[in-house]
């Protein structure tokens, strides 16, 4: 599966922008950027492609649906898989057995299914997950609210199979990416909070994508993901 060497430098060059910016908002930040993990979302991008965004140094790679996912990651050699949208309890164990990461953990029971599922079904333990937060209470997103997920750590705590890496959430949709610092500002702290209770909760944190990573970053992202600015204007869907 030969790629296309133009393609390859393309997405060489994107990479090193995205991970320039990434390195300039960790020094106005004082982080090290080496703490910051690029996920490349490639949601409707074909297989040729991201074969050439992996060539490029882009190997920790993003999807959005487990359904295109099934396709695609048998078609690319050599990336580490997130799962970054949201999961159908019916998909959990397909998504367990195609990703790494699952970021999109979004509820209690996703979270039973899925433990149950590797432990029963598939002999697995130590599954990398990410609890997704609806920090903003925005009823058109999925995720724990703060308050259910501060509830919910006593319950959360027995899934044996579950490796809670930490907590994703998805920014708002704001013209100015200042406006989204509020959301990530949030995040952080309720990490904070909840790993002063729960010991088994990661330091991760997933948010930021195109518009707003380097605001992200300013406020502690440990994981961001990236598509546009990488692998350009997704095409518009069709009815």
């Amino acid at each position: 599966m030969a790629t296309d060497e133009d393609e390859v430098e393309a997405f060489a060059a994107a990479r090193a922008r995205v991970l320039e910016r990434i390195a300039g908002a960790c020094a106005r930040a004082r982080r090290d950027p080496a703490g910051v993990t690029l996920v490349a979302v490639s949601k409707t991008v074909p297989a040729d492609r991201v074969r050439a965004a992996v060539a490029a140094g882009l190997t920790v790679l993003g999807e959005n649906r487990v359904q295109e996912a099934v396709a695609k990651i048998p078609e690319v050699p050599g990336a580490t898989w997130h799962l970054v949208g949201p999961l159908q309890s019916n998909k959990a164990r397909r998504a367990l057995e195609l990703f790494d990461v699952i970021e999109s953990v979004h509820d209690e029971d996703l979270a039973n299914r899925l433990d149950h599922i590797a432990r029963a079904t598939l002999g697995r333990r130590g599954v990398r997950v990410l609890l997704q937060v609806n920090v903003d209470r925005d009823p058109a997103k999925a995720g724990f609210s703060p308050e259910s997920l501060e509830a919910a750590v006593g319950r959360l705590d027995t899934l044996g199979a579950l490796d809670f890496r930490g907590l994703m959430t998805i920014g708002r949709l704001v013209a100015d990416p200042e406006a989204a610092r509020p959301t990530f500002v949030a995040l952080r702290a309720l990490s904070e909070w909840l790993r002063t209770r729960w010991l088994r909760l990661g330091p991760e944190l997933s948010m930021g994508m195109t518009d707003d990573y380097e605001v992200a970053v300013a406020e502690g992202a440990t994981i961001v993901r990236v598509g546009r600015a990488l692998f350009g204007e997704r095409p518009a869907p069709t009815a």
